[in-house]
């Protein structure tokens, strides 16, 4: 489904912005209604294992972020 440009181009960047984060949000709301696939599944269960293993290898989404922005 898409939208007509019309019905959001005249929305500022804030609001459009804003009306993404509550379509995101509606999505996490149903997230259980959407299937893994057998590959989703397995990876998951891979980083899981990767994790119990050594939870001191894992870094923050900020402290990820930080080096990202770092980088640009």
């Amino acid at each position: 489904m898409t939208l007509p440009r019309k019905d959001w181009e005249h929305l500022s960047i804030p609001e459009r912005i804003e009306l993404v984060e509550d379509i995101w949000d509606s999505i996490a709301e149903e997230s259980d209604r959407v299937p893994l696939s057998d590959a989703q599944r397995a990876e998951l269960e891979r980083r899981l294992a990767l994790y119990e293993q050594d939870p001191s290898a894992t870094r923050s989404w900020a402290e990820v972020r930080e080096r990202l922005e770092r980088e640009e």
